[in-house]
């Protein structure tokens, strides 16, 4: 049976969706030997010989969903070209290979989910489906309310409003103050950048849950697998914004 390119991709868990489709443009795929660049061109995964960057696409895998307690001090990305710590060293005994759904700076802790599953990661972080990620910010400084209520608004990035945000008090220790940030997007830098914006700069960052996913029981490096009943809540999650 035909189906989109992208989508075969994805499915065999070597990218995601949206890294398939740019695998695609780049000309690192090919269908029976021919370079393909045309989204949504249609392949049967059957039948049809599929590589990417010269390598024969592997059959589907087993869907396979992991949270990692992700360190600072790495990146989020499956491989660096200057051989920096990436989070791919700490999923290396992962039963499948697997990618990370977004991503968390190099400097911020928490909760990090993985999976083979291109088509659910992809919705798991477009705003559109509204997929909370919350987080404990330690910044300089005691924000005002009326600082506080410029976060909840949305803060301009790039020329664009972001989505309003959830934004409290946790408590304040000397000149600094933690806050419990949720928000539904995540742009480049996103918290840094807004904290920035209204006059109180980072300190600390942490991730504590991504979507009712947190890191209880998960020491610094380490991951445990999803259990199936979390797979589920998930997916009926996206299924209420479709």
């Amino acid at each position: 049976m035909n189906v989109r390119l992208q989508k075969i991709i994805a499915d065999s868990g070597v990218a995601s969706r949206r890294m398939a489709e740019k695998l695609i443009a780049e000309g690192k795929v090919t269908v029976n030997g021919k370079i393909v660049t045309q989204q949504g061109t249609l392949a049967d995964p059957e039948t049809d010989k599929i590589k990417v960057r010269g390598r024969p696409l592997p059959t589907a895998a087993e869907k396979t969903y992991l949270v990692l307690n992700k360190p600072a001090r790495c990146l989020t990305t499956t491989k660096d070209d200057r051989s920096r710590p990436t989070v791919m060293e700490f999923v290396k005994k992962a039963r499948t290979r697997v990618f990370p759904v977004g991503r968390l700076d190099y400097h911020t802790q928490g909760v990090l989910l993985f999976t083979n599953d291109g088509e659910l990661a992809e919705k798991l972080i477009d705003p559109q489906y509204g997929i909370r990620r919350t987080y404990l910010v330690k910044v300089r400084g005691i924000p005002e309310e009326k600082a506080l209520n410029r976060l909840r608004k949305g803060v301009r990035l790039d020329n664009q409003p972001t989505a309003p945000m959830q934004v409290e008090v946790v408590r304040s220790s000397g000149n600094n103050c933690f806050l419990k940030m949720v928000l539904v997007e995540g742009k480049n830098r996103h918290i840094k950048r807004v904290c920035e914006k209204v006059g109180h700069p980072v300190v600390k960052l942490v991730r504590t849950h991504f979507a009712f996913l947190n890191r209880t029981g998960i020491a610094l490096g380490q991951f445990r697998y999803l259990e199936p009943r979390e797979i589920q809540s998930l997916k009926v999650l996206l299924s209420r914004k479709e």
